[in-house]
Order: structure tokens, then sequence, then C-alpha cells
């Protein structure tokens, strides 16, 4: 068993470029050893910004051989009268590199063929190595590409080096004007190099000891976060610690060295976001805060060197930070002076979307749909009449902050900036929160709006956009969605779950779709509503198949409907109990049954069904049962209903199955009588319009 080493070195590449590839270079390097049958013990990978190194260990010397059967033409076109072989049977011979001598007849089931068995396999790992490495670097992908030179390859930056050692053997191949070879380069500064590696097993060594790289990842962010955690320890306070920047932080550098700088405590009067936003985004620093969760004076950056002059190298990274720190002072400034009312006049003068008017007719139509939320579930969310203004202003000042000094330099503090300015600028609470959790959620995994405002601001915001764009016709497909709807859509349907919201989508929809005046659309409103209602019950299924819930049990659940997506996943929740139980299959057949009779023999009454039955018309003791069995769960199924239990609703299911099963069994629905077969009709009508509120019961059966 030999150890190999394929270092693929580059120019620096950006930090978003150096994650994933170690892991496609492991999964392609994986799957073609595995496709030319040479047994390893497992490939590792590491990429940093100027390396991606493959190791593989316990390889074979030779491919894996196996003995394989191959079948030809068939006998009669093998063979001429006399048994010798044609021109065909010749060439099957030839293709397979076996001599004549070695074909023998094979019955497939299909008839007869000319077969042969060979040996695959057995050729030596070094000879196969090199077109593995060349296919493994071409998949690797970049968010860009570029060309140097007068080279055709397209890469995430000028490749400068290749190492490819099968123990001490180079493995020989060639990238354009690069050979493959022994030498190693290291950090530019502690160990540029080059390095000679004399055998595979020697490379980790050197690029620890001599080239002065950290080459896993992992490992550097976790020096990164000791380092950082010690030195915040010793100031009293702790790394404010975001996971996205320590992953860019951990791909930029090949030797991370944390470093504590000061700032002065002038800036600690800026906001927290900005303070925050500052160090992060221009310079990649953390913030460290006290023991109150307030900031010190303080940041922690990453050195890729061992400096000779901290404190130069220190001082240098204060002056910087202090430049950036310094126009945030000056928006600050220069913003707490402005009326919020500056701002939306200029907004009338920022355009939205197209045809959709400006992003102060937005401001408006959120200010309307907060409004109209508050006054709905006002009485359900202790909401008091005179507070239903303070949503509306939360709606109406939510995209203020968009022509901020603060917002228009750093962009991803819309919102948040538009809540501190209302703060100061003393709109309450209400209004506050609302401003600055309008943006939530930004994902998936991102937390919902804390507060009922933040819900509001958040819903109306995505709702208006969803119409606005479903109006123009611009309904996402395939993985293209600009506009981000997807999300708006995933985003109300948590808003509304998670702070249970007894909204109707329907009316929120039509509410959304109303406030729009004078725009041209491309499909008309009640086309524009159906697309918009099938659009979330695409993503409701997305959202709780992910989850784990079975693919049926959603579908059975959306069939019912979901207009009231508060209490869907409690529905979601109940049916699926209720499907891993003994009885489930046989309830569902017979619950299907009636829902078949009434689908296929209700369009055929004379008159439309109702579901409203005569007991008096009742003739057979089970239809007689039946009927004062609904009866009897009428009141108890709105009991349940109303206090969403429905756990207890498909218990009652249970207890009513018998009578229906009977009921079947015993009484001719399509009889001749037609006053008598319409009762019967509207009986099993009164029993699927209840069941239908629970789930589609033709999706639940398997």
């Amino acid at each position: 068993m030999a150890e190999f080493i394929l270092e693929i070195g580059t120019e620096e590449m950006p930090a978003r470029f150096v994650p994933k590839l170690a892991a496609e270079l492991k999964a392609t390097f994986t799957k073609l050893l595995g496709a030319a049958m040479v047994e390893n013990g497992g490939v590792a990978t590491y990429a940093t910004p100027r390396r991606i190194t493959a190791c593989v260990s316990n390889l074979a010397d030779a491919q894996r051989q196996e003995e394989e059967t191959v079948t030809g033409p068939p006998t009669r076109i093998a063979y001429d009268d006399d048994g010798n072989l044609t021109k065909a049977g010749q060439g099957f011979a030839k293709t397979q590199g076996v001599s004549e001598d070695a074909l023998f007849r094979m019955d497939t089931g299909k008839g007869e063929y000319l077969a042969a068995k060979k040996v695959i396999g057995g050729g030596k790992t070094i000879d196969i190595l090199p077109e593995i490495c060349l296919k493994s670097i071409d998949s690797l992908s970049f968010p860009k590409r570029m060309r140097w030179g007068g080279y055709d390859l397209a890469f995430g930056r000028p490749i400068r080096w290749i190492v490819a050692l099968l123990d001490e053997t180079v493995v020989e191949f060639s990238i354009e004007n690069l050979t493959t070879g022994r030498e190693t380069r290291g950090h530019r500064v502690m160990g540029a190099g080059p390095f000679t590696v004399n055998k595979a097993s020697e490379y980790f060594s050197i690029i620890k000891d001599d080239c002065k790289i950290v080459i896993d990842p992992e490992e550097r962010r976790k020096i990164i976060v000791a380092e950082g955690n010690r030195l915040a320890k010793e100031l009293g306070g702790e790394i404010v610690w975001s996971n996205g920047l320590l992953d860019e932080v951990a791909n930029l550098v090949e030797f991370p060295k944390p470093l504590i700088g000061d700032i002065d405590t002038l800036y600690l009067e800026l906001p927290r976001e900005v303070l925050l936003t500052s160090m992060q985004s221009h310079q990649k620093s953390f913030g460290v805060q006290g023991p109150d969760g307030k900031l010190m004076p303080h940041f922690l950056t990453t050195l890729n060197i061992e400096p000779l002059d901290v404190a130069l190298v220190k001082k240098g990274w204060e002056r910087v930070l202090k430049a950036r720190l310094e126009d945030a002072r000056f928006f600050w400034e220069a913003d707490c002076k402005v009326d919020f009312n500056i701002w939306l006049d200029k907004l009338d003068n920022v355009v939205f979307l197209g045809p959709l008017g400006s992003v102060g007719d937005k401001s408006r139509r959120i200010e309307a749909l907060c409004g109209k939320l508050a006054e709905t579930l006002g009485e359900s969310k202790g909401i008091l009449p005179g507070e239903y203004v303070k949503y509306a202003t939360a709606g109406r000042l939510a995209k203020a902050d968009l022509v901020s000094e603060m917002v228009i330099e750093f962009d991803s503090l819309q919102g948040k900036m538009g809540g501190i300015y209302a703060g100061r600028a003393g709109k309450g609470g209400i209004v506050t929160r609302g401003i600055y959790e309008q943006y939530l959620p930004a994902g998936p995994d991102s937390p919902v709006p804390s507060s009922l405002a933040g819900a509001f601001v958040s819903i109306a915001d995505k709702v208006d956009t969803m119409a606005g764009c479903f109006g123009l016709g611009k309904v996402p497909t395939g993985a293209n969605d600009p506009y981000a709807l997807r999300r708006c859509a995933l985003g109300i349907s948590r808003i509304i779950m998670e702070h249970e919201l007894d909204i109707d989508l329907k009316s929120l929809l039509s509410w959304a779709q109303d406030g729009y005046s004078d725009v041209k659309w491309k499909l008309d409103q009640s086309e524009t509503h159906a697309k918009l209602m099938d659009f979330f019950g695409q993503r409701l299924r997305a959202l709780f198949s992910g989850q784990g819930f079975e693919t049926r049990v959603v579908d059975a659940a959306l069939g019912a409907g979901f207009n009231d997506i508060r209490t869907l996943k409690a529905r979601l929740e109940a049916l699926g109990a209720f499907s891993k139980e003994d009885d489930f299959e046989q309830a569902m057949l017979t619950f299907k049954r009636a829902a078949n009779i009434i689908r296929k023999q209700g369009g055929e009454a004379e008159q439309p069904l109702t579901g409203n039955y005569d007991s008096e018309l009742f003739e057979d003791e089970h239809e007689t049962a039946f009927g004062t069995r609904l009866d009897e769960m009428a009141p108890r199924f709105d009991d349940l209903w109303a206090n969403d239990d429905f756990a207890g609703l498909l218990g009652l299911l249970r207890e009513l199955r018998p009578s229906v099963d009977a009921f079947f069994d015993n009484v001719m629905v399509m009889c001749d009588d037609q006053g008598i077969r319409l009762n019967r009709l509207n009986l099993l009508k009164a029993l699927v319009d209840r069941l239908g509120r629970l789930a589609d019961f033709n999706a639940l059966q398997v």
C-alpha cells in the first residue's frame, strides 16, 4: 500500500472560493478511484487561499482484477452454416481482446449468443492516477473563473505549481505549461520556499514546519476562536463571534494570528449595530463586549503573519478602522438631524419595481396592510383599538431609512437603522420593533420577528411584493427567482405559524392586490390570486416535506385546504400520528369510498347536494344508526375544531367508522326512489364535508 499526495498551488483565491473546494475534490477523487477499481484507505482533502490538497492513504499498487462475461452477437450471426466464425464473430473476439478459442455459446433467456470471459483491471495505479488527477482538477467549480497568459485553462486563480507524489515517485502529468513535481511553496513571508518533498509521507510535516502553513481550515478556525477568546478574557470581555465572518476569516489566511486592537471610546456612542458592521464588513474584525453585553473599546482581527513589530501592525489596523468609524460617526450624526418626513418624501423618487410605482407608494401600501392586520387580529392578540394606528405607522416608516446616509453606506443595516432612528425620534416600541424586524426571516433557518409589529410589517412587505410581481407575470420558474418570492412565501408562512396568527390567506392576498391602483397588469386579478394560492401550496409542501413529514400526509393536509396556515402543522402532526395506527389503511378505504360516491354521483343528482338530510326518510336500521351517530358527533366535532384538537377529531373518525361500514354493507345508496337516494347522498355529503376539513383522504391511501 502507498500514500498519494496531490497539491494544486495557486495565486491567492477569494475566501468565498475556498470552502467548497476541498469537499468537491474529495467527492470527485473518491468516485474516480472507485470507478477505476483502485482500493484505498480514504481520501482526505484540505484547502487554503493558495493551495488545494488531496491525500490518499493505503492506496493499492494496482487495480483490482475482476472476471467479466461479455455477450456478443447471436450465434446465428456469429457462425456460418459450417460452424466457422463469421466476420461478426471474429470482430467480437478482436474487440474483447480474447482468442477465438476462448469464445463460447451462452443462453441468455432471449436466445443463444456468442460470449467471452475477460479479466478487467490489474493496471498499475501510477499509470491510472494522471487521468484521475486531471479529471479531478477540471471538475472543481468556482463562482468565477479566469484565464491567464495565452492558456485555454480556466480556473479560480492562476495555477503556479503542482505536487503529485505516489510515495517517493512523481506522478507525471501536465496542465498547460506546468508539469508535476515534488516542490511545494510555503507562506509568502514566513516560509516562501520552494521546499522539496522527497516522499508523500513527509508532506504534512514540511507544510507545517517549513512552509508555516495551517492546512486544515477547521484547525485555522479553532486557532482563531481559542486565541481570540483568550485575548478577550484578559480584557475582561468576550468576542462577539459571527459564524459567517469566522468562516470567511479562516479562509483568508494560511497562518492565523489573532490580534486585539483598540478604538477610541468616542465611537462607543454609535449604535452597536453600526460599530459591528463597520468592523465586520470593512475590516473583517470582531467586536469585543463586556459582561453587561455592551461593546468595549477593542476589536479582534486576524493576521496572516507572525509580525516582528506587533505594536506597529496593531497601530496600522487601528488607523484604518478609525477612518471607517469616523465615516460611520459622520453618517450617524447627519441622519440624527433629519426628520422622517424628509426621508418619506425622498422615497417617492425611488423606484420600487417598474410599473409598481415608487418605494413611497409601497410604504403606503404596507401602511394600509399593517393597519388591516392590526384591526383584523386585534382582539385575538390583545391589540387595543387605539394601537391600530401605531402598527400602520410602523408600515409607513418601514422603508424610510433606505435613503439615510448610514444605509446608503452600509446597506446590510436597512431596517435596523430605521428602527434605531425611530426609537431616537420617540416613535414608541411598536413602531421601533416593527421597523427593526421587518426583514426577518432572512432565510429558512433565520428567526422570525419576535414582536407582533415586526411580524405585521414583514408580512405586509412580503405579500405586497408577491402580489405585484405575480400580477406582472414575474412568477418564479425553475431556479430563477430574482425577487426572492419563494423566500417571501416561506417567511409569511413561518410568521403566521410561529406567531399563531388567525389570518385567512385568501383575504390577505386580496388585501395586497387591492392595495395597487393604476397598474397595467399582465394577468387579471383572479388568475393572479389563483397562482399565488398555488404557489403558497408548493412552498408549504416543500417546507413540511423538508421537516420530515411523509409526503402523502403533507398532500392530504394541503388537499383539505391551507387557507388557515396557523393550524396546518398541528393538523399535519395529528395526521402523521394517525397514519401510523394499525387501522389506518382500512379507515382510509371507508372514508375514501364516501368521498368517491359524492364526487361521482353528486354531479348527477337532480339538485345540488347540501349536506342536509331528513331522518324521517331513513328506511334501514343501519342508515338510522349512521345518521344518529353523525348527529351526535356534530357538536363534538365543532367543539374540537374550534379548539384545534385535531388528534381528538381523528379519534371521532375511529368512533364513527363502524357505523359508516355498516351503512355501506347494508344500504343501497343509489336506490330507485329519487327522494331517498338524494337523502342518502346528502347524508354522505354531511360526512364528507366534515372529513374534508381534516384531510384529502384520497391522498392518504397507499
